[in-house]
């Protein structure tokens, strides 16, 4: 639990900004939210909406002309807010924007989250569940499992898991980060069979947790250190963002074989995203695979 508690506490945002930290994370947000809203209005085609058009076009997608006369907002306003300018728009302004753009639920709450507008419509259906963190971790063995934050820093992990993925033991913890591994260790992307799609996910759940923390110096240096490397870069820039749900994974262990399995997440401090996440098996073969890895680290 001490793991836990002390994330908690190094986790918490600061209480003695600066206002030039405050004007410095309001622009950070405004102009997270212009790249994504340009973003996703370029993805969208004039057929998409229904609007007839003759010739070549300059623009791809929309044109934020259109965007604002579908969402019923003045043209002026739409593009002082694409570029990120400093204007406070209304809940209903920002559905309006949402619904022409035909963004779904998790993009929906990025949007406003991002414009730090309270979304009437959002309902919060997050538990925290109990206390014993390394031993229900180690009580959930054969199956691998671990817990992380936002970031993907790894707090605590079970055996089987470190046999699984990468030796966490043996790393310094500022190095026990799943997103970071992903990106930068051959042995875990050797054992990812579907290694584009996993990366993928990590970079657009870690996206939308970040929408939260655009101010944090942890946050900020972390991404700087991602951004350096050319794959994370290339997904990073499409913008992406998805919730935390429940993923299938195959995952080819040297010693065992091709896994079949399914990962869930439970929080554990859902403001400051941390979550439990445990890997099982989805066929029989898989189950017996995991007994004779655990039977290796025991």
């Amino acid at each position: 639990m001490a793991i836990l508690e002390t994330t908690l506490t190094t986790q918490a945002p600061g209480t003695d900004r600066t206002p030039a930290d405050d004007r410095s994370l309001a622009t950070a947000r405004r102009d997270e939210l212009a790249a994504f809203l340009r973003n996703r209005r370029e993805r969208l085609t004039p057929d998409d909406v229904g609007i007839v058009t003759s010739g070549r076009r300059r623009t791809p997608g929309l044109r934020r002309e259109e965007v604002a006369q579908l969402a019923g907002v003045g043209v002026t306003w739409y593009t002082w807010l694409e570029p990120g300018r400093d204007i406070a728009p209304s809940p209903q302004v920002l559905d309006a924007i949402v619904r022409t753009l035909r963004l779904d639920s998790h993009e929906r709450t990025h949007v406003f989250r991002l414009s730090e507008v309270v979304d009437p419509s959002h309902v919060d259906g997050c538990h925290a569940l109990p206390d014993s963190i390394q031993p229900l971790l180690d009580q959930l063995e054969p199956y691998p499992a671990l817990v992380v934050n936002g970031r993907y820093d790894v707090l605590a992990f079970n055996r089987t898991y470190a046999a699984l993925m990468a030796p966490m033991a043996e790393l310094p913890p500022e190095d026990r980060n799943v997103l970071r591994l992903m990106f930068t260790n051959p042995e875990v992307r050797s054992r990812m069979v579907d290694w584009e799609l996993a990366a993928g996910f990590l970079v657009a759940t870690f996206r939308a947790s970040m929408a939260k923390h655009l101010g944090e110096p942890a946050w900020k240096c972390f991404l700087s250190r991602m951004l350096e490397l050319p794959e994370f870069a290339e997904v990073w820039e499409r913008h992406e963002i998805r919730p935390i749900q429940r993923m299938s994974k195959r995952i080819f262990s040297p010693s065992v074989g091709l896994l079949h399995m399914e990962t869930t997440s439970l929080w554990l401090a859902e403001s400051v995203g941390i979550r439990m996440v445990t890997y099982t098996p989805t066929d029989d073969e898989t189950r017996a695979r995991l007994d004779d890895l655990y039977a290796e680290v025991r």
